[in-house]
């Protein structure tokens, strides 16, 4: 599975499953940080996606200064995504859920970091 793959299938997600109106892939902007997918809700609601194809990559995340200094990141609920079973939810960061995609491209939540009312019918993350 590649990156773009993953990336694909985590903007499909974020738009029908993440109460996000509007979506961006890789999306460069004046901070360091460049989202693999962003995703844009009511109420300043934001949801950013980090896809890794690999432990390796997954592990030198945790690096970055925006990782290191949570409040320097973008989105208010954070995931990472990546092939069934690469991750493990006890390797995640605290706050951070997490995204299996499977051999088909389809993305599913395993572990979410943020829990869900509702507000006249619709579904809201929070």
């Amino acid at each position: 599975m590649t990156h773009a793959n993953l990336v694909n299938s985590a903007y499909r997600w974020v738009l029908n499953n993440a109460s996000c109106g509007v979506a961006f892939k890789e999306l460069s902007c004046i901070e360091s940080e460049i989202p693999d997918v962003i995703g844009f809700g009511a109420f300043g609601h934001s949801v950013l996606i980090e896809c890794k194809v690999s432990r390796s990559d997954f592990f030198a995340d945790r690096k970055k200064p925006f990782r290191v200094n949570t409040e320097q990141g973008m989105g208010s609920q954070r995931f990472y995504c990546c092939p069934t079973n690469m991750i493990k939810i006890d390797e995640l960061p605290k706050g951070w859920g997490l995204i299996y995609v499977n051999e088909k491209g389809k993305a599913i939540c395993i572990h979410k970091n943020y829990k869900i009312i509702y507000f006249y019918n619709k579904k809201i993350l929070l």
